[in-house]
């Protein structure tokens, strides 16, 4: 099991290169002392165009009287660039909110930033579904069906997989791992014996197992909210994720095709790995997984072989689709570019 050597997260604070960032003062109060003049000759003439100044949108924040301020932990790219500047030298710029970059052998974190930060983890879920479907020991020839309970009603997202469509644990398994098919999921936790409920209760059982204790399921799909975790507790179950020949041997396919028999018609379906990153050759990939639900952002998980070194990559509620595979190669950059020393010096400047 992955030792992590990182600091409680009590200990977790934001840092600038000024020290701990300051908490903002209330609006309308000024940084500077009070000075000893009246009230009445504080009062300033609102005009009329000030009254009727709207507010404005920015960081997809509304900004105005009554709006709420939070630091930007990233900034928009270009159309052209969607994936951000690649890693040219000095600091590391990652466009991830929760960010962990960890040493898979020695466990010592080479980059971090709020890694003890909980929050909604989307299809990430599906590694932890995986796990408890092998530990099971189920037979994955067995045919299973989709079912009407098997149908997204919380999110509402579409599926491929028609209703009475028939398939076998071992191509669910597949598809839940490669193209993150919630249907997929929905019915091996369902074909678990027991139910749902069991599989669940499995699932968290699993997790604290593996030292995961700032984690939580409530299904096997990741399309609920409440499916949460942090990226500490993600890089353990990257790292139990990698000790299943299957799971490394099915998330790593970059592409994954299907037969399926429907009402004696017979469809073919073309799934694509949701990482494209798969299907790089200049990437060794041993486990690898995608998420996102509007709560979650995009998120992507990965044990990966740089420069001769087993990492284990974590990137949490990403700014767009693609900024989170632009944030995986400039990690990769930059841990090519990087000397023992050079790791050792930004370790004494990161923020857990």
């Amino acid at each position: 099991m992955l030792s992590l050597a990182l600091p409680s997260a009590g200990l977790a604070r934001e840092t600038t290169k000024a020290g701990p960032v300051k908490t903002a003062l209330k609006a309308g109060v000024p940084a500077k002392a009070k000075s000893a003049k009246t009230s009445s000759q504080k009062k300033k003439k609102i005009t009329t165009a000030q009254k009727k100044k709207k507010p404005v949108l920015h960081g997809k924040r509304l900004v105005g009287k009554k709006a709420t301020f939070r630091k930007a932990s990233f900034r928009r790219t270009s159309l052209h660039d969607p994936m951000g500047e690649p890693y040219t030298g000095g600091e590391l710029r990652l466009r991830s909110n929760a960010v962990l970059v960890v040493d898979q052998h020695t466990g010592e974190p080479l980059y971090a930033k709020n890694a003890h930060l909980s929050a909604p983890i989307a299809s990430i879920t599906k590694l932890m579904t995986a796990m408890v479907v092998l530990d099971a020991g189920l037979p994955l020839n067995e045919e299973i069906t989709i079912e009407t309970e098997d149908v997204d009603r919380l999110k509402g997202t579409s599926s491929r997989l028609p209703l009475g469509s028939t398939l076998t644990r071992w191509d669910l398994l597949n598809l839940a791992l490669i193209a993150s098919e919630n249907r997929a999921a929905a019915a091996l936790s369902r074909a678990y014996p027991g139910g749902r409920e069991a599989f669940v209760a499995a699932m968290n059982r699993k997790a604290e197992q593996l030292g995961m204790y700032h984690t939580r399921f409530v299904d096997g799909t990741g399309l609920s909210s409440e499916n949460r975790s942090t990226a500490a507790d993600l890089a353990k179950l990257v790292d139990a994720a990698y000790r299943y020949p299957l799971i490394r041997r099915i998330s790593t396919t970059g592409s994954f095709d299907l037969i399926v028999p429907v009402q004696q018609q017979v469809r073919h379906l073309a799934y694509h790995n949701t990482n494209v990153l798969t299907r790089r050759a200049d990437w060794e990939i041993g486990v690898s997984k995608t998420g996102y639900i509007n709560e979650a952002g995009h998120c992507l998980v990965m044990q990966a072989q740089i420069s001769g070194r087993n990492v284990i990559i974590v990137l949490l509620d990403s700014w767009g689709k693609l900024s989170r595979i632009g944030d995986a190669n400039r990690i990769r950059q930059w841990l090519e570019h990087a000397d023992t020393g050079r790791l050792a010096s930004r370790m004494g400047k990161t923020s857990v």
